[in-house]
């Protein structure tokens, strides 16, 4: 995945977050839409991650597409 494809797809998931949390502000979100809207925020860290680890390989003169995705447990806990 290409950094393009990468912004993408992050973009895609700002609108559902958005599109989740604009369609419920007086009524909040159900069980189900609430656990969505969490996934989402993990798969945005997950892929924040990947592209920063992509600029920062091109930065030192190295291959982008030797950056991994880590796991959402990684990046959630990561403390940077």
């Amino acid at each position: 995945m290409g950094d393009a494809d990468i912004q993408a797809h992050i973009e895609k998931l700002v609108a559902e977050e958005h599109e989740l949390l604009g369609a419920h502000q007086s009524t909040g979100l159900d069980a189900q839409e609430h656990q969505r809207l969490g996934d989402v925020k993990v798969e945005l860290d997950q892929l924040w991650d990947l592209l920063r680890q992509r600029r920062a390989l091109r930065d030192a003169g190295r291959d982008p597409d030797g950056a991994s995705e880590r796991s959402g447990p990684v990046v959630e806990d990561y403390l940077g």
